[in-house]
């Protein structure tokens, strides 16, 4: 089954051409990000526009690119949630009038449910049940993936995203947009011991994160240095950061894991693309003999194959939309 899916839950205008849930035909992505550096982070409306002037030529593209015409296609599928509102509805919109041109079935898929989705592209072995982490730069969630279509949040963040607590951090240090990859670039050249910041904990809910805190005092640091005339080591200091979120994703993770008596861990979201995190996850998941799995760098940010990956099955189970599908800025994963 040969599925066109189309992506635009941010600043990313991307679609492809996936096979069975598994196999790559094409995928396009148009970003937006050199335009969204000269604000510090993405502008809505900006967003939306670009949406609009790129993504009649990015899903032709991802149709040549697979040597495809619509007529080579079984299904169009298109995230419409979570998301930013805007830019949601420009992909909604255009994939509901190629489904009532074409009268090809009409897919919707959930954002983070694509991103878990992203590894099945690349381990084609991996099945549910599983527990995965999701982490990207608005969203922290542990997930107990009990079948395709079938999800549990067990823990989530109860403020900021790891992601966007990076980004955050990472403009505080006056390092460009997008921050996180600028973040974890430096630290690799750090002493992450050398700051003592704060690994906050959630009472009662230990699965929970909460990384506003954690923000908070290295934005602190700064200022404070800031006062006295003083520089901090940039790359200490990043290390020092990233060992933090790392330490508290990890730390949850692995107990809920443990708890949950899963063996076959699976890492996703923009952040796994985070060279710490993976090579943390994947020490302690040797350590006591389990699975684990993430994704390709390529297909860590926002693409159109993981949605065609997820839409697949999301098909499977029967969930096709009709003419009044709308876009959706929140919904729960489950």
């Amino acid at each position: 089954m040969k599925i066109l899916a189309i992506e635009s839950s941010c600043d990313e205008t991307a679609a492809a051409v996936v096979e069975d849930g598994r196999k790559i035909l094409s995928s396009v992505v148009a970003s937006q990000v050199e335009e969204h550096k000269l604000y510090g982070g993405v502008v809505p409306e900006i967003a939306s526009r670009r949406h609009c002037e790129a993504i009649n030529g990015v899903v032709k593209e991802a149709l040549s690119q697979a040597e495809l015409d619509l007529k080579g296609i079984d299904a169009i599928a298109v995230t419409y949630a979570p998301g930013l509102i805007g830019a949601l509805l420009v992909g909604v919109n255009f994939a509901k009038g190629l489904s009532a041109a074409s009268g090809l079935p009409l897919i919707p898929v959930h954002h983070l449910r694509s991103h878990i989705a992203s590894n099945y592209i690349e381990h084609k072995e991996l099945e549910p049940p599983f527990l995965c982490l999701v982490v990207s730069g608005g969203h922290s969630h542990i997930v107990e993936v009990k079948d395709y279509t079938s999800m549990k949040v067990i823990g989530k963040t109860r403020d900021d995203a790891a992601g966007e607590a990076f980004d955050k951090a990472a403009r505080a240090m006056g390092m460009p947009y997008p921050g996180g990859i600028h973040l974890d670039r430096a630290a690799q050249d750090g002493n992450p011991d050398s700051f003592r910041l704060p690994h906050p904990r959630v009472d009662g809910a230990p699965y929970d994160f909460s990384f506003s805190g954690l923000k908070t005092a290295v934005i602190n640091l700064i200022h404070n240095a800031s006062q006295k005339g003083n520089e901090l080591p940039v790359a200490d200091l990043s290390a020092s950061f990233r060992k933090a979120v790392v330490d508290s994703l990890v730390e949850n993770f692995m107990k809920a894991a443990q708890d949950l008596g899963y063996n076959k861990l699976v890492l996703a979201g923009g952040v796994s693309a985070n060279s710490l995190l993976r090579s943390r996850l994947s020490e302690e998941c040797k350590n006591r003999g389990w699975r684990c799995y993430y994704p390709p760098l390529l297909l860590c940010g926002d693409n159109g194959a993981m949605v065609g990956s997820q839409a697949y099955y999301e098909y499977l189970a029967g969930n096709v939309a009709g003419t009044d599908l709308n876009a959706r800025a929140t919904m729960s994963i489950e």
